[in-house]
């Protein structure tokens, strides 16, 4: 019984069907005579391909796709990026590139500069037309200034517009709508209600607060038209419009000017005619063109004095020669610019309207 079953033993060794993995395993020597690698002993490339280490480049190192245990032939691997930009694209020689760069230079050597036309006719005229002008200085939309043009309301150096269309050039062209000259984008106009205390400059040396101090976020350079001394307040005038600030101050043009002046009575009923026919001053006459009282309670009185003079401080000395010292002045109106209800120390914009009438008051 022993004896058998060691021949067992012996002929399991022999066939196979023992311990396979032995020293005496059958499959393994011919795995060996074969030139293949034990189970244990390979090496899995990248794609998975099962070669060993005597297939293509070699054992690669790292285990395969299959041997991760994902999908048939292991996770997907991202392709090997081309050097120009290209997924997987085959590398191309240098000189393959020069000539097909050679080719397409001479392929495009001998053809003409292609010249696109001009878009709409009359691009290559000069000038802006007219309606967008008008548009841009405040006269209303595109649309609008065209039903303007139409109604014969524009005019452009003294001639009534009939059609549509016109060129014009803002800045030597006078342009006018309804009699009243247009201000077109490049000139600015300002109203500014100074407080007291404000010297009438753009710079004061000296550092005090003046007029340039409410306007230096402006690109362009404005100036004051006129004066006001440094306790008067009320509307002054800057702009960048020369010949209308010449004008507006100028005594030939003889623009006018209003201030509210609060006096002490009781005043005599011949104020107002004193004032008119002229008050002697050192520096020669000075007359009002108009003057009324505005209220009284008690000795307290706020009058009015209209006059198209310019000299400093001219309404102070007047009302002070005739007996009565100024206690407060305010500038209530330029011209046709009334200061209405704008507060102390606002600065606003001029309408188109308000240019047009200041331009018109001096002949622009």
């Amino acid at each position: 019984m022993r004896s058998s079953g060691s021949g067992r033993n012996s002929s399991g060794n022999s066939g196979g069907r023992g311990n396979h993995r032995g020293a005496g395993n059958s499959r393994d020597d011919r795995q060996k005579r074969a030139g293949k690698p034990r189970p244990e002993e390979r090496r899995y490339d990248v794609g998975g391909s099962g070669g060993g280490a005597g297939a293509g480049e070699g054992p690669k190192k790292g285990r395969g796709g299959t041997a991760r245990g994902g999908a048939k032939g292991g996770p997907r691997q991202s392709p090997k990026q081309d050097p120009r930009g290209g997924r997987g694209a085959p590398a191309r020689s240098r000189e393959y590139d020069a000539r097909t760069e050679e080719r397409n230079r001479e392929r495009y050597a001998n053809k003409p500069e292609v010249r696109t036309p001009k878009t709409f006719p009359g691009a290559e005229q000069e000038g802006e037309r007219l309606q967008k002008v008008l548009a841009r200085a405040g006269m209303g939309s595109r649309r609008a200034c065209e039903e303007l043009i139409d109604q014969a309301r524009v005019e452009v150096n003294g001639k009534i517009v009939v059609e549509q269309g016109l060129r014009v050039d803002p800045q030597k062209d006078e342009i006018k709508v309804d009699g009243l000259t247009v201000a077109t984008q490049s000139y600015l106009f300002f109203a500014l209600n100074k407080p007291a205390g404000v010297v009438s400059t753009m710079e004061d040396p000296d550092g005090r607060q003046c007029l340039g101090d409410y306007v230096t976020n402006r690109e362009t350079r404005l100036f004051h038209v006129g004066r006001l001394d440094t306790e008067t307040e009320g509307i002054i005038l800057l702009t960048n419009h020369g010949e209308l600030a010449h004008r507006l101050t100028h005594p030939r043009y003889g623009v006018k000017k209003t201030y509210l002046a609060a006096i002490q009575g009781p005043l005599p009923r011949d104020l107002g005619k004193r004032l008119k026919d002229g008050i002697p001053l050192e520096d020669g006459y000075a007359r009002a063109d108009h003057f009324r009282v505005v209220e009284n309670t008690g000795k307290n009185y706020l009058v009015e004095v209209t006059l198209h003079e310019g000299r400093k401080h001219i309404v102070r000395r007047m009302l002070a020669e005739a007996g009565f010292p100024v206690d407060k002045l305010v500038r209530t109106a330029f011209g046709p610019i009334a200061l209405g209800d704008q507060k102390s120390g606002w600065l606003r914009r001029l309408t188109n309207t308000e240019v047009g009438m200041l331009m018109n008051e001096v002949g622009l």
